[in-house]
């Protein structure tokens, strides 16, 4: 009888513990890794710490502030966007959610560089408020950055910034009103039908019209049918690498500088 207690009770404290940490003592998986592993990792990391999908080891997770909603994109994706729906069945979804989850009580990655020196750097050599905007201050030819640290991981952000073209969604076909910018990112080049070019970033389009953001900020409003050629350059971005420009320690603080940015103010 004291044998059955003793085993009922540890295995009440097996439970208790986290995802995390009874992996780590039974050596293996705990349930929902491997199916993560299997259909998540490409896009959002090994470890949920993010790539050519948002960072997912996290507290709180912007679109699924309940597990219901985490559950719901993990099936349904998001429309619109590279996450596809999952072909997997309910109760395997349940334990990839149950999985994200513990992923958030995982301590962040370590982060080389000196951020004080990297928010000089982005306002100053790198010259990156010309095209983007943090906290309302900044240009907006490129994506708003005030939370980019929480979108998006540390490795990430300095593949970004070496080779800006790979790390461009190239999925999106159709301008969203109900997301922002970085979600609706797409660099266009609109020829009117006198020939005059037009280089820059969508910034609102419908069935009939189209709007471009240009570099200076000027912004243009088509009529489709006003145009000889419109190109949409899925995959292109607009912004220069900084693989040269920088020295590594200056990617490095410049790279410490963007992780911070975790809120819209």
């Amino acid at each position: 009888m004291w044998r059955r207690i003793f085993v009922v009770f540890w295995g009440a404290i097996v439970l208790a513990m986290p995802a995390g940490l009874r992996a780590q003592n039974a050596g293996e998986p705990v349930p929902g890794q491997r199916l993560f592993e299997t259909h998540c990792a490409a896009c959002h990391g090994p470890h949920g710490e993010g790539g050519k999908g948002p960072t997912l080891a996290q507290p709180s997770l912007p679109r699924a502030g309940d597990d219901a909603s985490l559950r719901r994109i993990i099936q349904d994706g998001i429309n619109g966007t590279e996450m596809p729906p999952a072909r997997l069945h309910s109760n395997e979804i349940a334990q990839v959610a149950v999985y994200v989850r513990s992923l958030g009580s995982l301590p962040p990655d370590p982060v080389s560089g000196d951020a004080a020196r990297g928010e000089k750097l982005f306002l100053t050599k790198a010259g990156c408020a010309v095209c983007h905007t943090i906290h309302g201050h900044g240009g907006a030819f490129g994506p708003d950055l005030s939370d980019i640290g929480l979108r998006r991981s540390a490795p990430y952000l300095r593949r970004a910034l070496a080779d800006p073209g790979a790390e461009v969604p190239q999925s999106y076909s159709a301008f969203r009103a109900d997301v922002n910018l970085p979600l609706n990112f797409l660099y266009v080049r609109a020829v009117t039908r006198d020939g005059a070019e037009i280089d820059g970033v969508r910034v609102n389009e419908d069935t009939f019209s189209i709007q471009i953001r240009d570099a200076s900020g000027h912004v243009y409003s088509f009529f489709k049918a006003e145009l000889r050629e419109l190109h949409k350059e899925f995959g292109k971005s607009p912004m220069p690498s900084y693989a040269a420009a920088l020295s590594k320690d200056e990617l490095d603080d410049l790279v410490a500088f963007l992780v911070t940015l975790r809120e819209r103010k």
